[in-house]
């Protein structure tokens, strides 16, 4: 939206190529409206700033012009220096200039931009020219609000220190305890997977949260010194998070796989040595490429070997050495083994990171279908290895021939380009705040007791991915081991070692009370889940309370693309989650059991109805959710896991269903049943609402309770605002300024 008010007139397609379009276009047609959006006038701007700077060896003093220079009072905030399209503003004698600009004595701003009509990049005006943000004009849509942040008029004032607010002692006794406690539950967040090159393009990994999600909830229950932990790590985006945000990361999987991800990604380097050390890579996979069937025979002899690593039964091999073929696997050992003589630890870590996201190409079960790949038949994007895309070794109907060298210059650039992103706050001096430990959130044993201030996790769910199986392709060439404890302890169900319903739900449930240990008083829990049986949800909910947890509330958050076993499997497999947030108090309330009767049936059948009329229809995302958190907040769980531990069934029977568009309705024939009596309803939904907003420390007000229920409400008998505050009156008393909240007692009783 915001670029087409900017720049509605801009092909940024067509720029690049566009002869007549050049520094003063840039200017005119770029930065200039940009500044006038951002809020600046032309008192805020002064054009062609000179300065004076010596030169040469006799130290002439030289005018040079700033292109822009942003003043709010009587202070410069922003240099802005415009270039044309040709020129890489990566470059660092452009990055250097502009600094020189900014820090002059004549200056001193707190930032510098440098702008090429294509791309915006922002820095902060220190010793170490720190970059804030770096995206394409024609994505500044998903980079506004940070723009604004950063550069809007508003974000200045007098005596401002612009810099990183440094990490504080969690344990200072002078800080308010109690504004952890006020913490006001996060709405849904739009999410922007692919927006950060940490995360998407490095490598591949069977399931990952969305880094703004993560994000917005690191800063939003936490502050920046505190320690963080995720002891369902995975491949690490809560820890690469929280160190981005200047605080503590505790990271623990069972899967050395993915410990191996988030270490090899966080690892600091220099990027000369790492530019050399991989020109000697690919200089020495040049000469010694084998190609021929003698050279591949004598490279099988010569090379390391991925580890017969027996797979699961439903893969279409029997040991992990048998998804390469004979070139793949005497490549791929060639380039090992000069991996292998790297010195350098850090240096050969990040190569080997390179390496194994190669070999999720260079395998027998790399799929390519004809929507991934070109017209010569060449493999592109959106091709996966079998693991990833279906959660099975299965090898590929028509193997593709991928050029082994070409591919891992790829990922050499991916892993640059993520490292760059992350140097500036992940450095040598900062990885000492993250601890990666292989092990079970069972056995938390190393943290101590209250000394955590903030968890997000994101356990497995139930029997959908078996992750150890699924990493043994990596594994086998990687040289990590896997023994029968991990598969003991592993949070699943099923699996190659079966686990069962029981032994999964005695796992979670055991690390939430390691989860409560180890979380200081006054802190939070974002428990993220995705399941269809109401028992999981119960077990969550009443295990969290035995250990003490209050709940406060349950976010529906969608996590990005849709997947292909959501496309494969709509009615088994849900495409979002739900993140249940509890707080550890001294105190806490526990949720009442509501007393609905003996006819569960109507209420569900009742509550999925108001759903699809106040969606207009509704996925089965949108209905479990809804049930989940309508179970969640009025304590009827574990009747809904009793009676309807799969929802589908009963969808599929009493409502029509759109396989293109994967959406419920009320069928043709029929109008909404109204069962249940029109008070009963209203009490149903009003208590719903109440209840949440007393969790979240929010006032009801009349106006805003009606917009809340009236939606779900309208299925053929929409009642009345009198007749809605007649019954809020039954159940709620007022507390001033036309707000309510429930009474103290009885508040919770049905009666069908």
């Amino acid at each position: 939206m915001t670029r087409s008010r900017l720049f509605s007139n801009i092909d940024f397609s067509s720029i690049a190529s566009n002869p007549e379009f050049k520094e003063a276009s840039v200017r005119t047609f770029i930065i200039d409206p940009l500044l006038q959006k951002l809020g600046y006038t032309a008192e805020n701007i002064v054009l062609e700033k000179t300065i004076q700077i010596q030169t040469g060896s006799k130290k002439q003093t030289t005018p040079y012009y700033a292109d822009y220079a942003l003043k709010i009072a009587n202070s410069f905030v922003c240099v802005i220096e415009a270039k044309s399209p040709e020129k890489n503003i990566a470059e660092n004698s452009l990055i250097d200039q502009a600094f020189s600009y900014a820090s002059h004595r004549d200056i001193r701003s707190n930032y510098f931009v440098l702008c090429n009509g294509l791309e915006f990049a922002l820095f902060r005006t220190d010793i170490d020219r720190s970059q804030v943000l770096h995206f394409s004009l024609s994505e500044i849509d998903q980079y506004w609000k940070d723009l604004l942040r950063y550069l809007s008029p508003e974000s200045f004032r007098e005596g401002k220190v612009f810099q990183y607010e440094k990490p504080q002692d969690a344990k200072n006794k002078d800080f308010d305890n109690s504004l952890y406690c006020r913490k006001m539950l996060l709405d849904e967040i739009s999410v922007r997977k692919r927006a950060m090159r940490r995360h998407f393009g490095v490598h591949g990994y069977f399931t990952k949260q969305s880094w703004d999600v993560v994000k917005a909830h690191i800063q939003n229950y936490s502050r920046p010194g505190d320690v963080i932990l995720d002891p369902y790590g995975g491949s690490g985006v809560t820890a690469v998070e929280a160190l981005m945000e200047h605080r503590k990361a505790i990271n623990v999987d069972i899967n050395p796989f993915a410990n191996f991800l988030v270490e090899s990604l966080i690892v600091p380097v220099n990027f000369d040595e790492l530019h050399n050390a991989f020109e000697q890579i690919k200089k020495g996979y040049w000469k010694h490429e084998p190609k021929t069937d003698e050279e591949i025979q004598k490279a099988l002899r010569k090379y390391p070997r991925p580890n017969p690593i027996p797979l699961d039964k439903h893969a279409d091999v029997r040991t992990a050495d048998q998804l390469f073929s004979p070139k793949q696997t005497a490549q791929l050992g060639l380039l090992k083994s000069l991996i292998m003589k790297v010195q350098n630890e850090n240096i050969r870590q990040s190569l080997m990171l390179m390496f194994s996201g190669l070999v999720t190409r260079v395998n027998l079960t790399y799929h390519t279908g004809k929507a991934a790949e070109n017209a010569k038949g060449q493999s592109v994007a959106g091709a996966n290895a079998a693991a990833f895309q279906y959660y099975r070794y299965r090898i590929a109907p028509r193997p593709t021939d991928i050029d082994t060298m070409e591919f891992f210059e790829r990922r050499y650039n991916a892993v640059v380009a993520a490292k760059v992103e992350m140097k500036n706050d992940i450095t040598v001096d900062t990885i000492k705040n993250v601890q990666i430990v292989k092990g079970t959130a069972t056995d938390l044993s190393f943290i101590e007791n209250e000394s955590v201030d903030y968890i997000y996790t994101d356990p497995p769910y139930g029997k959908k991915i078996p992750y150890l199986d699924l990493s043994a392709m990596w594994n086998a060439w990687l040289d990590l081991d896997v023994t029968e404890e991990d598969y003991k302890m592993e949070a699943i169900e099923g699996g190659e070692h079966p686990k069962t319903k029981d032994e999964y739900k005695q796992l979670i449930a055991t690390s939430i009370k390691e989860m409560f240990r180890v979380l200081k008083f006054d802190r939070w829990l974002s428990f993220v889940f995705a399941h269809k049986d109401p028992e999981f949800w119960d077990l969550i909910i009443n295990t969290a309370e035995q250990c003490g947890f209050e709940y406060i509330g349950a976010v529906s958050q969608k996590n990005g693309q849709t997947s292909f076993k959501k496309r494969q499997r709509p009615f088994t497999v849900l495409s979002g989650q739900l993140i249940i947030n509890f707080r550890k108090v001294r105190n806490p309330k526990t949720l009442m059991k509501a007393n609905i009767g003996t006819d569960t049936t109507k209420l569900v059948l009742e509550t999925i109805e108001g759903i699809i009329a106040k969606y207009q229809g509704a996925t089965l995302e949108q209905i479990n959710d809804e049930l989940i958190l309508k179970g969640l907040e009025l304590g009827f769980l574990d009747i809904l896991s009793k009676m309807f531990p799969d929802l589908t069934p009963f969808l599929l029977q009493n409502f029509s269903f759109d396989g293109k568009t994967g959406i419920f309705s009320i069928p043709a024939n029929r109008s909404f049943k109204t069962h249940i009596d029109q008070n009963l309803r209203i009490k149903y939904y009003l208590t719903s609402y109440l209840v949440r907003c007393e969790r979240q420390g929010k006032d009801a007000h009349f106006d805003d309770i009606i917009r809340e229920v009236m939606p779900s409400l309208m299925n053929g008998c929409t009642p009345k605002n009198q007749t809605i505050l007649s019954v809020l009156k039954d159940i709620a008393e007022p507390t001033g300024n036309d707000c309510w909240r429930l009474k103290q007692t009885g508040q919770k009783e049905f009666a069908m």
